[in-house]
């Protein structure tokens, strides 16, 4: 199971939600968790009274060293760091794709409190289910307020030092949802040690008093989403989460926003983009019912209503159903509201999910999403992997969420190993200029053939394997990475450039004392 602070709209929603912690007063625990990484420590400081069972959770398996050595995998700047997942630990996955995926191998209750997700506040990350938190945590970085309620605050950061950490930790460059917001540079954010200490041992420590708490619910207006990508825009219901989920399966919806807890319930409404392929809306409505069908014959799922309309001039159809799920104390009802909209080849897919007996408490904001959708034009965008706004690199774009992606983490941190030298910021300088004179042009064509792609890769591949020498050596100094990093490069201009043009040069000479022959 995927554990982020991402949520996903699946078919089956299975929970009973545990009634929220009220504590009103804070009780701060006598320990602290330092976590030491490579861009500084971070001491949190632990509320038990607000969530018992989360600290005690936190504290065991920092006792165990289960946080050594795991990443924040996930950084969004201005929003929240998120680590703990042990599949970052070194050797620990195949793939970088699988940081997040991780957890403890159980799963702890979701400890809602009122403490607000102010910068700093460090809570429990978890999927769609308000208990499937088990070991990933994240620390917010800029105020967050609508997390409030729904997530599991259990700490804070507790010195001047940890804040700073955290802003470093927090501005490292990522490629955004393509990888999930895993840092190019994760190194910088990995915890190379969690440790228990006493709160007297921290000679820093900063009087923040009580945390900051919800009080009242104020009612708010909605606010105006856009998706340039996606070419839509709506309103979003004031304090309701809004994000795009990464597209693990092609069911994963584009958009989710999710509302606050009810009665152990989450209401959730999902835009997914589809394109028709020349299929009507009467050919694709019929298609979901057929999917359903089993569902439906089982009487697991009940449909209550099919009704066609027009939305903003497009026709559309609008499918209200009931779903029964066990959820091992007893059924829980679910009950969703669907709306195809079809536009020119496409779909635009609206479904909003809460449990029966809440469903018509927010139907209002649903219809209000709807009323609001509106169709622009999708903006076209050349995506950059690469560190760089401003230049494409084709090695980036060719190995992007290949199985060459950590030899391209390795080549981005020599390449910034030699630019820490004098000789080798001059060295850099004169070899990007010439090799970011053809890569832009190269990646745009990767990014449009993929065939293009893939014959890039491959051509590439001998030149990343070269990478594997330094597994070899010993770099002790800043001369050697330069000594070593410029070997490299050199061998592959080698390879790239000087062998093929003296095959070239013999091949052309053999033509042409061949044809004087004739």
């Amino acid at each position: 199971m995927k554990f982020e602070l991402v949520f996903s709209l699946t078919s089956v929603i299975v929970f009973l939600g545990v009634l929220p912690v009220f504590a009103q007063t804070t009780e701060i625990s006598d320990k602290v968790i330092v976590l030491h990484t490579k861009s500084g420590d971070m001491v949190i400081e632990l509320f038990p009274s607000d969530a018992p069972k989360t600290v005690a959770n936190f504290l065991n398996l920092t006792e165990q060293h289960f946080y050594d050595r795991t990443v924040f995998h996930r950084i969004i700047k201005d929003f929240m760091i998120q680590g703990g997942d042990p599949k970052s630990k070194p050797g620990a996955f195949e793939h970088f794709s699988e940081w997040g995926t991780g957890d403890a191998g159980y799963t702890i209750p979701g400890e809602f409190n009122t403490i607000k997700h102010k910068r700093g506040i460090v809570s429990m990350a978890r999927g769609s289910d308000p208990d499937s938190a088990s070991s990933q945590f994240f620390i917010v970085h800029k105020d967050s307020f609508f997390l409030d309620q729904n997530y599991a605050v259990f700490g804070r950061l507790a010195t001047n030092a940890s804040y700073e950490t955290l802003d470093k930790i927090a501005n490292l460059t990522s490629a955004g949802e393509q990888t999930n917001h895993l840092p190019f540079d994760w190194a910088k954010g990995e915890i190379l040690k969690a440790e228990i200490k006493k709160r007297t041992e921290i000679s820093d420590l900063l009087g923040l008093g009580e945390p900051e708490r919800v009080k009242t619910i104020t009612k708010q207006t909605a606010q105006e989403y856009s998706n340039e990508k996606l070419g839509v825009s709506f309103l979003a219901p004031s304090g309701w989460l809004v994000q795009e989920p990464p597209q693990k399966t092609p069911s994963s919806p584009d958009i989710v926003a999710v509302g606050t807890k009810t009665a152990g319930f989450t209401p959730a409404i999902s835009l997914s983009v589809n394109a028709a392929n020349g299929t009507s809306l009467d050919d694709y409505s019929s298609k979901i019912k057929n999917f359903l069908q089993k569902a439906i014959n089982s009487g697991n799922l009940s449909i209550l209503s099919e009704d066609k309309t027009v939305i903003n001039g497009n026709e559309a159809v609008t499918h209200i159903a009931l779903a029964k799920f066990g959820d091992g104390d007893g059924q829980i009802s679910v009950k969703f509201k669907e709306v195809i909209i079809k536009n020119q080849d496409k779909f635009y897919i609206f479904t909003y999910t809460n449990s029966e007996r809440n469903f018509d408490d927010t139907l209002d904001k649903f219809n209000e999403v709807i009323d609001s959708f509106k169709i622009t034009t999708p903006k076209t965008t050349n995506t950059d992997y690469s560190k760089s706004e401003k230049t494409g690199c084709l090695i980036a774009t060719a190995t992007y969420d290949s199985e060459l992606a950590p030899q391209v983490q390795l080549l981005r941190e020599v390449r910034d190993s030699i630019l820490g030298t004098r000789t080798g910021t001059y060295f850099m300088t004169a070899f990007n200029t010439v090799y970011y004179s053809f890569s832009p042009t190269i990646s745009d064509w990767e990014r449009q053939n993929p065939i293009f792609k893939e014959a890039v890769k491959i051509t590439i591949t001998p030149l990343l394997s070269t990478l594997s020498i330094l597994n070899y050596v010993d770099i002790d100094s800043d001369q050697e990475i330069l000594g070593y990093g410029i070997g490299i490069i050199l061998l592959n201009i080698g390879t790239y450039f000087v062998v093929p043009a003296i095959i070239i040069i013999k091949s052309k000479n053999k033509i042409q004392r061949f044809i004087a022959k004739i």
